[in-house]
């Protein structure tokens, strides 16, 4: 089984993935995105994400080696190496998916059944907000940009497998080893 984790930015999927990988390291591997944006803070080139530039992303694209990508923005794509699928399984992992909902739409299509979408969605929208202020690492402009992406991407969340509201931080750890217990069987 593959594992597609998808939320608005900032609804805490990342903290939902990596509870997962901390908590069954011998059983997840996380996917590495390619990403044209600049490294935030202590990020790593292929640990968060490959960075490379949007040459090297469309050249790529080119040869066929993207699962899926997706420009988010202008100029800025996002995409999953079919390489990256292929070294995890034969690692004799399952493969977790943390990318934009998009991207997790286009993954459950190309995958079907052999993947389930897992949708985390944030308590609320000023929640979504104050959360993305708190980074600290978002310009207004941009915090604006994605409340506005996260009003639309909200309405995909019933072409999810599962959704987990992610207002009590136990309680939707306790829902994602539901889901994990139910899909493995």
């Amino acid at each position: 089984m593959i594992y597609i984790f998808c939320a608005p930015s900032g609804s805490g999927k990342s903290t939902m993935v990596n509870y997962l990988l901390s908590k069954y390291p011998n059983h997840f591997e996380l996917s590495i995105s390619c990403t044209t944006r600049p490294p935030r803070g202590q990020e790593v080139h292929g640990k968060e994400y490959y960075f490379i530039t949007p040459q090297e992303f469309r050249q790529r694209i080119q040869n066929d080696e993207f699962i899926e990508y997706e420009q988010v923005y202008e100029g800025l794509y996002y995409g999953t190496l079919k390489e990256e699928i292929r070294r995890i399984e034969e690692a004799g992992k399952q493969v977790l998916f943390d990318v934009d909902v998009k991207g997790g739409l286009n993954l459950k299509r190309i995958l079907g059944e052999k993947a389930t979408s897992v949708f985390i969605c944030p308590p609320s929208i000023d929640e979504l907000r104050k959360r993305l202020e708190g980074r600290g690492d978002t310009s207004p402009e941009m915090i604006e940009k994605r409340l506005a992406k996260a009003s639309v991407e909200m309405e995909d969340m019933p072409h999810f497998d599962h959704v987990v509201v992610n207002d009590d931080l136990q309680h939707a750890f306790a829902q994602l080893d539901n889901i994990i217990s139910e899909t493995n069987r």
